[in-house]
C-alpha cells in the first residue's frame, strides 16, 4: 500500500471519539462493542466472521506493514481508517499501541447454546475478577481444546480491554457464556452429564488422585474461583469433588492462570487418552 495521509486528523473527530469511548464498560455494553488491539486480535477478528470485525483503525507504517490484514479486514466488511499515531494512542488503552485498532461486535453465546452442544471440557470462571487472567484462562482454555467458557455475574467483563489482550485472540475461537450466576450454570452442565470440578488450593482431592483413578475421562467443568480467596464455601459445595493442584516443590501456591492451564491440561490429556493429542509443536 503506499504512503496516504492519515484520513482521521484530529483526534477529536467523532469516528475516534466513539472508538475511544469503548474502554469504559458502560459505553460498550450499551453499543455492544468492544476494542480488540494489536494485528493479531484484529485478524482474529475479522477472520471470525458475522460481521465481527465492524471498524479498523491504522496508522500508515501499520497499515503498511500489515497490508495482507487490512485487506482481510476490508473484505469482512470493516471501515478501515489511516489515523495518526495520536489517534490510535487515543483509542488504544496500551502504554504501546503497536498501530492497529479493531472494534468489534460482541460474540458472546447464549449459556442455553452451549448447553444445547454436549460440551465435554468447559472453563466456568465463578469469582475471577482480574482481566488479565480472565483473558489467559480463556486462552489456556483455547489450547487444551475446551468446548466454552463461563463467566458467571460475579466475574469481570469479558470485552474488557486487558482480557481481550490476554485472550490473544482466543475470545474468537470458543463459545463464551457471560452474566450466568454460578448456581445455574453448574445446575446446567450437570443437567447435560457434565461433572463438575471445582479448583481449590485447600481441596479435599489431589489432581494426580484424581488421573490415577481414571474418573476425569467423562464431560468436566473446572470451576476457577478468586485469585486471592479462592472460592467461597457456597460453590465449592455445589461441585463433584473439589481438587487441588499438588505442590510437589517449595513454591507456596500457584496463581489463577498456572493453576487453570494444568487443570484444563489434565482434563484434555484424560480424554484423549485413547486417540492421542495433537502436539504443539507438530513433531
Amino acid at each position: 500500500m503506499p504512503p496516504a495521509a492519515p484520513e482521521l486528523i484530529s483526534p477529536r473527530s467523532p469516528r475516534v471519539s466513539a472508538a475511544r469511548r469503548l474502554a469504559r464498560r458502560n459505553f460498550r455494553g450499551k453499543e455492544r462493542l468492544f476494542l480488540a488491539e494489536g494485528p493479531q486480535a484484529v485478524r482474529e477478528a475479522a477472520a471470525h466472521g458475522d460481521g465481527t470485525l465492524v471498524e479498523l483503525f491504522a496508522t500508515v507504517e501499520a497499515a503498511e506493514r500489515y497490508a495482507d490484514l487490512v485487506a482481510e479486514a476490508r473484505t469482512a466488511g470493516a471501515r478501515v481508517h489511516l489515523a495518526d499515531e495520536q489517534v490510535i494512542a487515543d483509542i488504544s488503552t496500551t502504554v504501546t499501541p503497536q498501530g492497529i485498532v479493531g472494534v468489534c461486535r460482541f460474540v458472546d453465546t447464549p449459556f442455553e447454546e452451549i448447553l444445547a452442544a454436549r460440551p465435554r471440557l468447559v472453563a466456568v470462571l465463578a469469582h475471577v475478577r482480574d482481566p488479565g487472567n480472565a483473558g489467559t484462562v480463556l486462552r489456556c482454555a483455547d489450547a487444551a481444546g475446551a468446548d466454552a467458557v463461563v463467566l458467571t455475574d460475579a466475574s469481570v467483563d469479558l470485552y474488557n480491554p486487558k482480557a481481550v489482550r490476554a485472550s490473544v485472540g482466543s475470545l474468537f475461537h470458543l463459545p463464551v457464556a457471560v452474566g450466568v450466576p454460578v448456581e445455574q450454570a453448574v445446575a446446567g452442565l450437570k443437567d447435560v452429564g457434565v461433572r463438575i470440578l471445582a479448583a481449590d488450593g485447600a481441596g479435599e482431592d489431589d489432581l494426580d488422585d484424581e488421573l490415577d483413578k481414571g474418573t476425569m475421562g467423562g464431560p468436566t467443568a473446572w470451576v476457577f474461583g478468586n485469585e486471592a480467596w479462592g472460592l467461597p464455601e457456597e460453590t465449592r459445595a455445589l461441585a463433584d469433588a473439589v481438587v487441588r493442584v499438588p505442590i510437589h516443590g517449595k513454591a507456596e501456591s500457584l496463581n489463577l492462570a498456572t493453576a487453570a492451564a494444568v487443570c484444563l491440561y489434565a482434563s484434555a490429556r484424560a480424554q484423549r487418552a485413547s486417540t492421542g493429542c495433537r502436539s504443539v509443536t507438530g513433531s
